[in-house]
């Protein structure tokens, strides 16, 4: 009874103390964030209108890779296990490039938080793209912050009805065509386009567009800066990614405070005493995505996007105040501005700065060689180890093999294989007719790996030490390229 009594307090303890301190959880409030203009935003305005050109019309770019082969210029083909980029064509052995491409996209990531925060978050990222756009439309069918907050409070009208419908059928039709956009990255667009329409598309295309839909229009519709906020992992690992050098939206505190507003400021100047260029409008809040007020600090919430500059610069143009209260500036400068010493130049090229540009440069390089100078067949040559070698009854030595030929292109290849190093030995490959001088002929189906036992075999008379080092030689018949694999022969 007492151990049931002393938990119950304990809850009532901890109960009391969460009520003190505040709810621990908080209702989401919704957020009217207002249409603004200047240099941030329409930086944001052409990425996003550059990416959705992209996204939206890349499936349907062509490229010529010759007859009986895909003409999509970027193309993901899973039932053949291809992925095509322009001149660029990946087989299911080269996912090592796909690693590559991810530890390329990380060390970016990881420059750009060092030059200047969150670049990704505010410009880049799909949520923010598309949230951009959504909110476009949303200002465009029901107005602008005060109108939409207005119109929130009052009861439904047939206006309201028509342009919350108007609003939510555009918003559906962009998420339709972005889930339709995706699949058609999987397969021939114009083919699956006309598919689609006469509903005979795959059922699978049918159920990535109905999932691809719903994300996208309840994540850029409705969860938003909630996304930001406790769905995306970003945020938490930048923030032990950056230093005191890299570039954040700031306010500038030396130079805004005391708040006041333009006739206070005045009188107050008049007076002697000190009053800041901040007059507390509160547009760097109203034009926020995420409802952040960037004078209390960088917070999670801030994902860089530049808009607040944009409105401060506006209303200090107003009042006929120097602009820059609200900007990019370094951890070190606000700590600088408050000691009273003058802010430096940022710092760019620093040694974490260069260690990311090294290793993208590498990594980029690297990849780079290896497509430059990659083979489009492959040969692997295995030594049969038991036995090493057999002596025949006329006293010839013969040594067996296991080679496989990798052919990943998708066409039939005419191959020879021949025999380097041992001017005495014969090869042969089981199953298959004799060759001449220039080796044996093989067949490689397309795709595929083919697996050929092949024999070599000397004379009686071949005078051989007890292991002879020789090459296995691949020709391509049409394009002469060749690959070699080297090994032994073994004789007593």
């Amino acid at each position: 009874m007492n151990a049931i009594s002393g938990s119950g307090l304990k809850k009532a303890d901890a109960a009391a103390a969460a009520s003190e301190d505040g709810p621990l959880y908080e209702s989401r409030k919704q957020i009217y964030p207002q249409s603004v203009s200047g240099t941030f935003r329409n930086i944001k305005w052409v990425l996003l209108g550059v990416g959705m050109l992209v996204y939206y019309f890349l499936p349907f770019v062509r490229w010529d890779r010759g007859p009986d082969q895909p003409s999509q210029a970027v193309l993901v083909d899973l039932s053949n296990g291809r992925f095509y980029f322009f001149g660029i064509e990946i087989w299911p052995q080269e996912v090592y490039y796909f690693t590559g491409l991810l530890i390329l996209a990380s060390f970016t990531l990881f420059l750009m938080n060092a030059v200047a925060g969150r670049i990704w978050c505010g410009y880049l990222c799909p949520q923010t793209v598309w949230t951009d756009l959504y909110l476009l439309i949303e200002r465009w069918t029901q107005g602008d912050r005060r109108e939409r907050m207005l119109k929130a409070k009052q009861p439904w009208s047939l206006e309201t009805v028509t342009e919350a419908i108007l609003k939510h059928s555009l918003w559906l039709m962009i998420a339709w065509w972005t889930g339709g956009a995706w699949v058609l990255y999987f397969a021939d667009a114009p083919t699956l386009v006309k598919q689609l329409v006469t509903f005979q598309a795959p059922a699978q295309a049918y159920i990535w567009i109905l999932i691809l839909t719903s994300t996208t229009y309840l994540l850029a519709g409705f969860a938003r800066e909630q996304v930001c906020l406790y769905m995306c992992p970003w945020p938490r690992i930048q923030a032990a990614l950056t230093d005191e050098y890299a570039l954040n939206v700031s306010y500038r505190v030396d130079r805004g405070e005391p708040r006041a507003s333009v006739k206070k400021a005045k009188l107050l100047r008049e007076e002697g005493k000190p009053a800041g260029d901040c007059v507390d409008c509160g547009q760097c809040t109203a034009v926020c995505p995420t409802g952040v007020d960037i004078r209390e600090g960088l917070s999670m919430g801030c994902i860089q996007c530049g808009l607040c500059i944009d409105a401060c610069d506006n209303v200090m143009r107003k009042i006929g105040r120097p602009i820059g209260l609200i900007g990019y500036d370094t951890d070190d400068n606000i700590a600088r501005r408050a000691e009273g010493l003058p802010a430096l130049k940022p710092k760019l090229a620093r040694p974490r700065t260069i260690v990311y540009v090294a290793l993208i440069v590498a990594v980029a390089s690297a990849m780079a060689f290896s497509l430059a100078t990659r083979r489009s067949l492959g040969c692997d040559v295995m030594h049969d180890r038991n036995p090493i070698f057999v002596t025949l009854s006329d006293g010839s030595i013969r040594n067996v093999y296991t080679v496989r030929v990798l052919n990943p292109k998708g066409y039939e290849r005419q191959f020879k294989l021949s025999l380097d190093g041992l001017p005495q030995g014969k090869l042969a490959v089981m199953g298959e007719a004799p060759g001449d001088a220039g080796g044996v002929p093989v067949v490689a189906p397309p795709d595929q790996t083919l697996e050929l036992r092949v024999t070599v075999t000397t004379p009686p008379d071949a005078q051989l030490p007890q292991s002879t080092p020789i090459q296995m030689v691949l020709t391509d018949v049409k394009t002469g390229e060749t690959v070699k694999k080297a090994d032994y022969f073994k004789a007593p």
